[in-house]
């Protein structure tokens, strides 16, 4: 379904982004920042008829996904949001058709990030590799198209490129372990807990950050490269020695087509092995077992490199 606030609909090919009223990049996908009101129902009536009106308004989230070659402004905005620097945005998503000819747009107005996803990472996949985002609007208005063109700046990007960031491309690495067979990585959600915040004499909502959910870091490598996190497992879970100087630092690194330039690298803080399992084998197969760690992880950041931004 197509991106309104008063239920309009259309087919579009494409989603550009607008943040700060500067062109950002193609979208691979866009939904969501449609407006809508509570339905309250009064006490039934002496005609026995339930009355009902229309209570607050509030603002759909907006979700949107995105590769590489985007702006510097996007990446920024993501990376504000690991460090605890929440910023409100305002921005826009135009909806084009395969011609590149606007077709509408959702202006959004003063958005924070909800949530930030990162793909599961596989590296036998050929996947292209996108990074999702939920943005709260605090409203969003609606507008038809005058068909002009959209080009120039990160529109120029074409989205072709944007597709040779695959989820295949990657690297782990854990202070004091050996990562370099470790062949899967789960997806990584990042959530911005928001608080209503009532304010104005229609008690409109406000949105307030509030804290960042971190999601573990899960793994999965051959089980003949594990030894060093079976060792860091027995001290860690089984003998209880898992103080702070236990936990461990890391990073994960999303790496171009060629595997060698860095795009994107997200930063592990006190690492905490909690399971390690093995998966099943029937007797007798050819497979390689192979074993998934799992790891909490108190605090994350993200960096990201001149060569993943468009200009």
């Amino acid at each position: 379904m197509a991106i309104t606030s008063d239920n309009r609909s259309f087919i579009a090919g494409k989603f550009a982004f607008e943040l700060d009223s500067m062109k950002a990049g193609w979208l691979f996908k866009a939904e969501g920042g449609s407006a809508k009101a509570e339905v309250i129902t009064e006490k039934l009536g002496a005609d026995h008829i339930a009355k009902k009106h229309i209570g607050g308004v509030d603002y759909e989230e907006i979700s949107v996904s995105c590769g590489s070659g985007m702006s510097k402004g996007v990446y920024d905005w993501i990376k504000a949001s690991f460090d605890h620097n929440y910023q409100r945005k305002n921005g826009a998503i135009v909806a084009a058709d395969f011609n590149t000819n606007e077709l509408s747009r959702l202006d959004f107005f003063n958005a924070l990030i909800s949530e930030i996803g990162f793909p599961a990472l596989d590296a036998a996949s050929k996947d292209p590799c996108k990074i999702s985002l939920k943005v709260k609007p605090e409203y969003t208005r609606y507008k038809a198209g005058g068909g002009s063109k959209i080009a120039g700046g990160a529109y120029s990007v074409d989205q072709a490129k944007q597709k040779q960031w695959l989820t295949s491309n990657f690297r782990v690495r854990i202070d004091g372990t050996d990562c370099t067979r470790v062949n899967k990585v789960e997806a990584l959600t990042i959530k911005q807990k928001n608080v209503a915040n009532p304010v104005g004499e229609m008690r409109d909502y406000e949105q307030e950050p509030a804290s960042l959910e971190v999601p573990n870091l899960v793994i999965t490598m051959p089980e003949s490269n594990a030894k060093e996190f079976f060792d860091w497992h027995e001290k860690f879970v089984i003998k209880g020695e898992n103080g702070d100087s236990a936990e461990k630092g890391g990073a994960l690194e999303y790496l171009s087509s060629d595997l060698k330039d860095v795009l994107f690298t997200i930063n592990f803080e006190h690492l905490g092995i909690f399971k390690i399992s093995p998966d099943a084998v029937e007797s007798g197969s050819e497979n390689i077992r192979r074993v998934k760690v799992e790891m909490y992880c108190e605090n994350m950041s993200f960096n990201y490199a001149s060569s993943a931004v468009w200009a």
